[in-house]
This record gives C-alpha cells, structure tokens and sequence, in this order.
C-alpha cells in the first residue's frame, strides 16, 4: 500500500468483531454493531504547531487501539475497507 497519512491522521484496519456470544449465539452480520477496535497501518509524522515544530504522534503502525463509534471517515484502497482518523479520536492503545 502506497498511503501516508499527513500530519496527526492515522490509517486504520478495524479488527472483525467475534459473530458468537460467550454464551455461543451466533450473531447475524445484519444485528452487528461495528466494532469499535482496530489496528493502525500507517501513521502521519505528528502534529505540526504554529511555531513549526512537529509533535510526534503517540501510536505508530502495527498498535491495537480502541477508537470512537462515529470516528473517522471511512475510505477504500485498493479493496479494503479502512478508517482515517485523528489521533486525538483514539480512546487508547491495547496492550
């Protein structure tokens, strides 16, 4: 893949959410909420302030993170369908 976010926007793959309760119902694709955890592609360079000097960003590629519902605008590359968000929509980074 060949894009880079600018400044403080990072790239995001959300991660399936699981179609079977932990008491083993399977849920429909049409009942699923859209899961709300992801995994970061790429990542701008940072935030850049009046003054010029450039902040780096918190995550980088590769981090699991939690990211609001509303989030972000939703885009396709090459197929595959990907969020690009701020960094400050980011609730945190899984561990």
């Amino acid at each position: 893949m060949t894009f880079r976010p600018l400044h403080d926007r990072v790239l995001v793959r959300r991660i399936e959410a699981q179609a079977r309760t932990a008491g083993g119902i399977i849920i429909p694709d049409s009942a699923q909420e859209k899961p709300q955890e992801g995994e970061i592609v790429s990542a701008g360079s940072g935030a850049r302030s009046e003054d010029g000097t450039v902040t780096p960003l918190d995550v980088k590629a590769g981090d699991r993170i939690l990211f609001g519902k509303w989030s972000g605008t939703e885009i396709k590359i090459e197929g595959e369908d990907l969020i690009i968000m701020k960094e400050s929509d980011i609730l945190g980074i899984l561990g």
